[in-house]
């Protein structure tokens, strides 16, 4: 049988880092004696990361780090057909820009590499040859062409397909015999027992009957890539593992990976499942829906914190359920036993009042509102170049006090380049006809504007312009307060719609307002 064996398998040495597992007693929890908590998302790189893994992501790293333990990033990429190019850097780089890095990963390395499953087909040759000698795996020659005769009938009788487990039976003998012609064909896993019942951290105790209810698994195909039964248990043992965290869609499969790590005599990790991250109509997310992935939201000006707000406020799991908390508060809050099994559906309309919420608190940092000042110069240098008549409004100053002033009014920091607020960076070209349309006494409201902008010690406040820009009306027969404030906004902003006058004159400062008028009254 160790020839055969030989001759299935071709197993190579592995090298010491993966031939031995990483132990969970070999870090600890702070000063606390005990098992390490590590925990790993494992997605695969058949496409860019989405907010269904972002959340997944976000769970494992925050009990992580609730634990002073190790997030990992393994990357299952044996499905070598589907592998969609630059989905692996994708995936570790939107990671890094939702401000959730793994401590390991295939960019970072660490000491349970590699962490590119492709990378890591000797474990499980090894685990493969262990599960063969003890009789719980077995080669299977079956064609594909009666594999697909098998799931027609099974179809056609209105029953779940599943694999017979011809093979299983075969003598030592055929073995050989049917080798000789197929030196490598696929090996199963043997199905058989009792399923051992565990209590998942979510779903409390569940048991499901996998061999009741479907075939002997693939476990290792003939090209020597694993299926994800094997790689996962295989890869979880020896990266040391304590606690899964994945998707409830995985939990009917955990028999079976209890099976296997029965099989090869390895303790399992504690398993905890996620309800699903649904569409507001209770609908799945999709990856054809476009708008999901992370890349979107990085390219629509979307704040980190703001995403990983809303697809946990969302949900459960967290000690308090408000709109507004940071990375550090979802940490400090999360409790893995106040995850329900409930589904939670996502309102991404919702997302906009998140991102405002989000970027009040940058501008509310010192620190935060000054790297907020650069990117706004940037943004209006390339919105707006050469049009900029003065260059003072790239002034750290001004463009401090804009974003002062507008806070609370925009969801995006780019919101005050669009057309509504260029008033901003470039000067109106407005005719007086356009003025006089709105009132005809336009030469005595501008000088009165005037006359306000040059009173002696004058300090301008949103407050005082307000109760200063009332009197401007008074005495004008047949003008009333709204023209007038509709003559200054289309004479300072060239429209007809925009923030409240007051806040416009702060904006702009005396100076400008002053040009603006001026510029009026000699047209």
């Amino acid at each position: 049988m160790a020839v055969l064996l030989k001759r299935l398998l071709h197993p190579r040495r592995p090298p010491e880092a993966l031939g031995r597992p990483l132990r969970r007693r070999e870090a600890s929890l702070g000063t606390h004696a005990g098992p390490a908590v590590r925990v790993r998302f494992a997605p695969s790189p058949t496409g860019f990361l989405h907010l269904g893994g972002l959340r997944t992501a976000l769970y494992n790293y925050v009990f992580a780090k609730k634990h002073g333990g190790s997030f990992i990033l393994r990357l299952e990429d044996t499905d070598q057909t589907r592998l969609v190019p630059g989905a692996a850097e994708n995936i570790e780089d939107m990671l890094e820009w939702a401000g959730i890095p793994p401590d390991e990963s295939p960019r970072r390395g660490g000491p349970a590499g590699p962490y590119l499953q492709s990378q890591r087909l000797a474990l499980y040759a090894q685990a493969t040859e262990a599960l063969l000698k003890s009789g719980a795996a077995y080669p299977c020659f079956c064609s594909p062409q009666r594999l697909e005769l098998l799931k027609r009938e099974a179809l056609r009788n209105h029953q779940t397909p599943r694999y017979d487990n011809r093979c299983r039976s075969l003598s030592e003998a055929q073995v050989a015999q049917k080798l000789a012609k197929d030196p490598k064909p696929p090996i199963r896993f043997h199905l058989e027992g009792e399923a051992p019942a565990f209590q998942d951290l979510v779903y409390g105790w569940n048991r499901h009957e996998v061999a009741s209810v479907e075939g002997d698994p693939v476990i290792l195909k003939s090209d020597g890539f694993p299926t994800y039964h094997l790689a996962c248990v295989v890869d979880d043992h020896h990266m040391g593992i304590s606690h899964v965290l994945r998707g409830s869609e995985w939990l009917v499969s955990t028999s079976k990976h209890l099976l296997l790590y029965q099989a090869l005599g390895w303790q399992p990790p504690h398993f905890a499942h996620l309800p699903l991250l649904l569409n507001r109509d209770g609908s799945k997310l999709s990856k054809r829906q476009g708008d999901i992935f992370l890349e979107h939201f990085a390219a629509a000006d979307f704040l980190p914190d703001a995403l990983l707000d809303i697809i946990t406020s969302c949900g459960s799991g967290f000690a308090e359920n408000q709109m507004g908390r940071t990375l550090p508060e979802l940490i400090s809050q999360f409790d893995l036993t106040r995850v329900t099994c409930h589904s939670a559906l996502l309102d991404l309309e919702k997302l906009p009042e998140f991102n405002r919420l989000h970027l009040r608190r940058l501008v509310s940092d010192e620190t935060q509102r000054r790297q907020l000042v650069g990117k706004l110069q940037a943004l209006v240098e390339e919105a707006f170049g050469s049009q900029l008549q003065d260059r003072n409004v790239l002034d750290a100053a001004y463009v401090e006090r804009i974003i002062l002033l507008r806070q609370g009014h925009i969801c995006h920091l780019q919101d005050l380049v669009s057309p509504a607020h260029s008033y901003l960076w470039t000067r109106p070209a407005v005719s007086r006809a356009q003025l006089g349309a709105i009132s005809e006494k336009v030469d005595i409201i501008a000088k009165r504007v005037l006359g306000l902008l040059e009173g002696p010690g004058m300090s301008l406040t949103q407050d005082m312009l307000n109760g200063e820009l009332k009197k401007l009306s008074e005495g004008l027969e047949g003008t009333k307060h709204s023209n007038v404030m509709k003559l200054l906004r289309v004479a300072l902003s060239g429209q007809l719609q925009g923030p409240p006058v007051a806040e416009m004159m702060l904006s702009l400062g005396p100076k400008e307002v002053r040009e603006r008028i001026q510029k009026v009254l000699s047209s």
